[in-house]
């Protein structure tokens, strides 16, 4: 009888002592504008052209760089809007390369925003209005990944397919990539 309780309490201890990591699988933070006030900078659009304005980051913050669930889906993201189509995985092609460190219009978060709401002249389309804001904003946090501008703990480890260069988590900062305010950002910091 005391074995019994003896294993009920060594497995109510090892249930206790597990722990997980806590996903949020929605923004706690909003940072974009109530409504849409951005100017479209792109007429090129990924499916059926929308017309006005689109939203616009308010803070230089990417409320999932701590959030290795939405880091991921982010990448997931990536894959199903067809950004390695211009990016070839981050790399550059038709598009501008993602991990080094020459950032045409900005590598902190709210540029990154901006760029994918309002897209760019002579090349990036806009996808505001197209993709909803919560998945632009994971899509934000994966491509500051890959410039190693997150924790190695955060950033996707590996993919499913053949890819030749390091995962996102074994990848050094570069010097371009901005801080924003994320715990992780500051934690790239060099100590003083």
């Amino acid at each position: 009888m005391r074995s019994r309780w003896a294993c009920l309490l060594l497995l109510a201890a090892a249930l206790g002592g597990c722990e997980r990591e806590e996903r949020h699988f929605s923004a706690e933070i909003q940072n974009a504008t109530g409504g849409a006030t951005a100017v479209r900078r792109s007429n090129n659009q990924p499916a059926m052209a929308l017309s006005g304005t689109v939203k616009q980051a308010e803070k230089n913050l990417s409320m999932y760089d701590d959030n290795a669930f939405a880091v991921n889906e982010g990448k997931r993201l990536f894959g199903w809007y067809n950004c390695s189509g211009c990016h070839a995985n981050g790399g550059g092609g038709i598009g501008p390369a993602l991990m080094d460190s020459q950032w045409i219009y900005g590598s902190d978060p709210q540029s990154i925003f901006n760029t994918i709401e309002q897209g760019r002249p002579n090349g990036m389309p806009s996808f505001g209005g197209h993709i909803p804001e919560d998945q632009v904003w994971k899509i934000v946090a994966y491509v500051r990944s890959m410039g190693g501008a997150l924790r190695s703990d955060v950033a996707p480890s590996r993919t499913d397919g053949i890819y030749p260069g390091k995962p996102e988590n074994f990848r050094s900062p570069q010097p371009a990539i901005e801080k924003g305010q994320s715990q992780s950002e500051q934690s790239l910091s060099p100590l003083k």
